[in-house]
C-alpha cells in the first residue's frame, strides 16, 4: 500500500510531504512537552517533600524567587498553563499547514481524475457508466485524502507521541512503562485480529453498492419518460431501496466496529488502575502513589492516542479501495496541452481517407473496412447507408474522436494523429442528432467554452441571425442571457439544432459536420434547417459540409452522396 500511496503523489507533493512529516513530528514533540510540564505539579501534589529532595525543583524555586511552598506551587501551575496555551497555539498553526496540504492534494486528484477520464476519449466514455465516473471524480478523491491520508498522518503523529511518552517512562519509571505495554499491546493485537478482514470487506462492499445506487438514480432521471410511461418506477425504487438497505446494514456494522477502540482503551485503563490500586494496598507507601500518578497522566494522554490510532487504522481499511481507483487514473498520461493554446489546423485543399479501417476493441469484425475517400475544400458531401453500417463511426474518425485501426486520415497531406487532433478539431463545427445543451445561458451555449465575459456579442448576433434564431431569442425573457434549462428542456427540436449550427458558426469553423441532425424533426422543421445549411454554403463557398442523413431530402443540396456498405472505395 505504501508504494501505491507514493506513486499517487506527484513530485511537487512528495517534496511538500517531507515538510508535513516534519510538522507531524513537531506536533508530537509539543504534545509531549505539554505532558512533561505536568510532572512537577504531580510531584508537588503527591509528595510535599519532593521540593527539598529534588535538585532541579530547588533550582527552579530559587530562580523564581519564591518565598513559600504555596507560592512556588502557584507559580509552577501558572507556568504549566502558559506553556500548554502556547503549545496549542503553535499546534493550530502546524495543523493548518497540514490541512492546506491535504485539501490542495484533494483538489489536484479530483481534477486529475476528471482530466484522466475525459482524456481517454469517446470509446472509453461510451463503455463506462457516466454515474460511476461522476462519483469517482466527486467522491473518491475526498475518500482518499480524508479516509486514507489524514488517518495516516494521525497514526504517525499519535504513534510518535506514544513512543516519546513510553521512552520517558522507561527512563524515569520503567515499571510504569512495562505496565502500559503489558496492558495495551494485547488490546491492539486483539483489535487488529478481530477487525482487519471485516473493515476491508465492508469498505469494498459499500463502494460497490454506492456505485450501483448512483447508476440507478442516474438511469431513473435520464430515462424519466420511459420509466414513467412504462410504469417502471416501482422496479427502479425497489432496486434503489435494496441497495440502500444493504448500505445501512454495512454502516451499522462499521459503526459498531468503530466503537471498539474506545471500549478496548477504557478497559485497558481500568485494568491498569486496578492493578496499581492492588499494588498500593499490598505494598503501601508514597512510591506507589507516585507511580499511580505517573500512570494516570500517561494513560490520560495515551488512551486518546491509542483510540485515534485504532480508529484511523479502521478508517484506512474502510477506504482502501480509493487507492486503487486513483492509482489507475494516475497511470494514464493525458498530456498537459491546453486546447485554447493550440492553433487551428485549417483545411486548404482536401481531406483524404486512405484505406481506412476501424474495429472496436470488443468486436471481431471491423465497422469500417478499407475505405478510401477524398473530400475537397468547399464540397458538400452526403453520407448515407443502413443502420449499423458505420456512418457515425466514420464521422467520429474524421472528428478525431476515434483512432483508425489501420490506414489513415490526411489533412492537406498531413496525417491526423494525437499530436495534431486538437488543432484539427478547432477547425470543425459539429452538429449531432441530439445537440448537447448545458444548463447555462443561451449565449454561453452558443459560444460554448467561453465565459460570459469573453463572448464576442457582435459575432454572437451575426451567427444567431444566420442560424435563424433571432425570432426565438426575441421571445426569451432575458434574450441571449436566458437560462434554457438542463439539456435544453425549454427548446424544441428545431431550436436545439439551430443552437448547434450557431455554435459551429461562432467557432468560425472551416468544416461543418452534421450527424443525423434532422432525423428526429418533422418535415417542415427539417426543411427549415436544410434551408439554413444551404444558405450557409451559398454565402461561403469555402465552407466544407459533411452530412449524414437517412432522408434523401436532407441530401439534396449535396454535391456528392456516398453510400456506405456498397463500395468502400470512392
Amino acid at each position: 500500500m505504501s508504494r501505491g500511496l507514493w506513486n499517487i503523489l506527484p513530485k511537487s507533493y512528495r517534496r511538500r510531504a517531507i515538510g508535513v512529516t516534519a510538522t507531524i513530528f513537531l506536533r508530537a514533540l509539543l504534545n509531549f512537552a505539554g505532558i512533561a510540564t505536568l510532572l512537577p505539579v504531580l510531584m508537588l501534589i503527591l509528595n510535599r517533600d519532593s521540593l527539598a529532595s529534588s535538585e532541579h525543583l530547588m533550582k527552579l524555586y530559587e530562580w523564581l524567587g519564591c518565598s513559600s511552598y504555596t507560592g512556588f506551587v502557584v507559580a509552577i501551575c501558572s507556568i504549566v498553563v502558559g506553556v500548554i496555551l502556547v503549545k496549542n497555539i503553535v499546534i493550530v498553526g502546524l495543523y493548518r499547514y497540514e490541512r492546506d496540504y491535504i485539501q490542495s492534494l484533494y483538489k489536484y486528484l479530483s481534477e486529475r481524475l476528471y482530466r484522466s477520464y475525459y482524456g481517454r476519449g469517446l470509446s472509453f466514455i461510451k463503455h463506462s457508466n457516466s454515474a460511476l465516473l461522476t462519483r469517482n471524480v466527486n467522491s473518491i478523491s475526498l475518500m482518499f485524502v480524508a479516509g486514507v491520508l489524514k488517518p495516516i498522518a494521525a497514526i504517525v503523529g499519535e504513534g510518535l507521541l506514544m513512543l516519546l511518552i513510553l521512552g520517558a517512562l522507561v527512563w524515569y519509571k520503567p515499571i510504569a512503562a512495562l505496565l502500559i505495554l503489558l496492558i495495551f499491546l494485547p488490546i491492539v493485537a486483539l483489535f487488529y485480529a478481530s477487525t482487519r478482514r471485516q473493515l476491508h470487506s465492508i469498505g469494498e462492499r459499500e463502494n460497490s453498492l454506492q456505485r450501483l445506487k448512483s447508476r440507478i438514480v442516474s438511469d431513473t432521471f435520464r430515462g424519466y419518460a420511459d420509466v414513467e410511461v412504462g410504469g417502471a418506477f416501482d422496479f427502479m425504487l425497489k432496486r434503489f431501496n435494496d441497495a440502500l438497505d444493504d448500505i445501512v446494514t454495512l454502516r451499522k456494522r462499521h459503526a459498531t466496529l468503530s466503537m471498539l477502540p474506545q471500549m478496548f482503551a477504557e478497559v485497558g485503563l481500568a485494568v491498569g488502575l486496578c492493578a496499581l490500586v492492588i499494588m498500593g494496598i499490598a505494598e503501601g507507601g508514597e512510591e506507589i502513589a507516585l507511580l499511580f500518578g505517573f500512570f494516570a497522566i500517561a494513560a490520560v494522554r495515551l488512551i486518546p492516542s491509542l483510540r485515534t490510532i485504532m480508529s484511523s487504522w479502521s478508517t484506512i481499511r474502510f477506504n482502501r479501495h480509493s487507492i486503487d481507483t486513483i492509482s489507475e487514473a494516475m497511470d494514464y498520461d493525458f498530456g498537459s496541452e491546453e486546447q485554447e493554446r493550440v492553433p487551428a489546423l485549417e483545411l486548404r485543399n482536401s481531406i483524404e481517407l486512405r484505406d481506412l479501417c476501424f474495429r472496436f476493441d470488443d468486436a471481431s469484425e471491423p465497422v469500417i473496412n478499407n475505405l478510401s475517400l477524398s473530400i475537397n475544400r468547399g464540397e458538400r458531401i452526403g453520407i448515407r447507408g443502413s443502420s449499423g453500417v458505420g456512418k457515425t463511426t466514420l464521422l467520429n474518425l474524421i472528428l478525431g474522436l476515434y483512432s483508425p485501426t489501420s490506414g489513415g486520415i490526411y489533412i492537406d497531406g498531413t496525417r491526423l494523429c494525437k499530436d495534431n487532433v486538437r488543432s484539427w478539431q478547432r477547425s470543425i463545427g459539429y452538429v449531432p442528432q441530439m445537440v448537447f445543451i448545458a444548463d447555462i445561458t443561451l449565449a454561453e451555449n452558443i459560444a460554448f467554452g467561453h465565459t460570459a465575459e469573453d463572448i464576442d456579442y457582435e459575432l454572437l448576433d451575426r451567427v444567431i441571425e444566420l442560424a435563424n434564431l433571432k425570432e426565438f431569442v426575441q421571445s426569451l425573457p432575458n434574450g441571449v442571457n436566458t437560462h434554457i434549462g438542463e439539456q435544453g428542456c425549454r427548446l424544441s427540436g428545431g431550436q436545439r439544432q439551430r443552437v448547434g449550427i450557431a455554435r459551429a458558426l461562432y467557432k468560425r469553423a472551416d468544416i461543418l459536420v452534421f450527424d443525423e441532425a434532422t432525423s428526429s424533426l418533422d418535415d417542415k422543421t427539417e426543411e427549415n434547417i436544410n434551408s439554413a445549411i444551404r444558405r450557409l454554403s451559398t454565402e461561403d463557398n469555402s465552407l466544407t459540409i459533411i452530412v449524414i442523413a437517412h432522408r434523401e431530402s436532407s441530401l439534396e443540396y449535396c454535391d456528392r452522396v456516398i453510400t456506405l456498405g456498397e463500395n468502400q472505395r470512392q
